[in-house]
């Protein structure tokens, strides 16, 4: 019986995240609070933990201190058996300079896999919402002999030009071409009104990897990224393979959430994915145990409904509350709450997602609005109801009419 592959897994955190302002303007993007409790790296590590990986490092760059304190805080691996999440900042190994693409990123910091020797490295995104089980993945890569796999989401064929697609071949399971956002492009064989829209993650063999960023970094013309110059250097030798997340059945999904993956680069899709957790048979479920999203454990009282001085019932429905968080007499309806957030009598909280520590004071209104942690409103005060109002304040609104308010403001009746 042959020896099992060592795998290493390699999540790129270094992203700006300029169309997430202002939730980026004090952090990394994936450090950005999603779904109440979580941070957005945590979808990405634990979805190589459940797999089976268990030494990972987490490449960042910009604005980094909290995503570093989070992951030294909560992803503490036992190191009896070499376990651990690191992160680790750009070095300069390779000279003054930052990142230029996350190629680079991998080419600046191929000591960490010259130390580990694996024989197979797993490279992801680190700032997606989604389930993927990628011990399937790594059983597809092994089996098909390609130097490199890169994993595919269905999309419809209309959001084409948002993506990069893969044009694939099923015979062979080659990738033909590797096209960034096409405009005119035919769909699947066995599915005409959808295409196969990269997700990032991508498999390699290690030596090969290393060989493709090396070749990458003495390329003047090349703009050091994974999808846009890697990818193409595999798939020019023939060597490029895909795999279909169709395929990937993650233990205790369900036909609504099974295939989920969102890129929540947007305030409109960063809303937009809160909303899918929402309802009573949510498009993602937070609640699938046997696949479960880990994050910093909150040492926190449980959430409180009560009244307010004055004897006003409230109430909550289809929304998520954190721990710590109190609502006295508070309206609260298609909302995601984060922990430590208080909210005051006869306020009113609708389709919202309020980040940690925000208090909302008496009669206060907040409406399709995004507020950054320990936001604080005045009693009376209100966000997403007034829009040339929002603007005037200097909040940004987006053209759907989501108001998102910045970290640590204080807004006045």
């Amino acid at each position: 019986m042959s020896a099992p592959k060592k795998i290493f897994g390699i999540i790129l955190a270094g992203g700006e995240g300029k169309r997430l302002m202002p939730l980026t303007a004090d952090r990394a993007k994936p450090a950005v609070p999603f779904g109440g409790q979580y941070r957005l790296i945590d979808f990405a590590i634990s979805n190589l933990i459940n797999s089976g990986l268990r030494q990972i490092v987490v490449l960042t760059q910009y604005k980094s201190h909290s995503l570093d304190r989070h992951i030294s805080q909560t992803w503490r691996m036992s190191a009896l058996l070499d376990s651990y999440v690191a992160s680790v900042p750009a070095q300069q190994r390779l000279g003054k300079r930052w990142f230029s693409g996350s190629a680079d990123a991998i080419l600046q910091s191929l000591n960490l896999i010259n130390d580990e020797k694996p024989d197979i490295v797993v490279v992801i995104g680190a700032d997606h919402v989604y389930r993927m089980d990628f011990r399937q993945m790594l059983d597809a890569h092994i089996e098909s002999g390609a130097k490199a796999t890169v994993a595919g989401i269905r999309q419809p064929l209309a959001m084409a030009s948002q993506f990069g697609v893969i044009d694939a071949d099923s015979e062979s399971g080659r990738i033909k071409q590797f096209l960034e956002k096409p405009t005119d492009i035919a769909g699947l064989e066995d599915s005409p009104h959808e295409v196969l829209a990269s997700m990032g993650n991508y498999i390699f063999d290690a030596d090969a990897l290393i060989a493709a960023v090396e070749a990458d970094g003495e390329s003047p013309t090349s703009g050091h990224d994974m999808g846009g110059d890697i990818v193409p250097y595999f798939v020019d030798r023939g060597e490029a393979g895909y795999y279909d997340m169709k395929q990937n059945d993650v233990p205790g999904s369900s036909p609504r959430d099974r295939s989920y993956w969102r890129d929540v680069g947007t305030i409109d899709s960063f809303f937009d994915a809160h909303m899918d957790l929402i309802s009573t048979l949510p498009i993602f479920n937070l609640y699938n145990m046997e696949w479960p999203i880990h994050s910093q454990a909150v040492n926190s009282p449980p959430a409180k409904f009560v009244r307010d001085s004055v004897g006003r019932i409230g109430n909550a429905i289809d929304s998520i509350v954190s721990l710590g968080s109190v609502l006295s007499g508070t309206h609260l309806e298609r909302s995601v709450v984060g922990p430590w957030t208080l909210a005051g009598g006869g306020s009113t909280i609708t389709d919202s997602v309020v980040f940690d520590g925000v208090r909302v004071g008496a009669g206060s209104r907040v409406h399709r609005a995004i507020l950054d942690k320990n936001v604080v409103l005045a009693d009376g005060a209100t966000v997403g109801v007034d829009r040339e109002r929002d603007l005037a304040r200097g909040f940004t609104v987006t053209e759907s009419g989501i108001t998102v308010v910045g970290k640590g403001l204080f807004i006045e009746r």
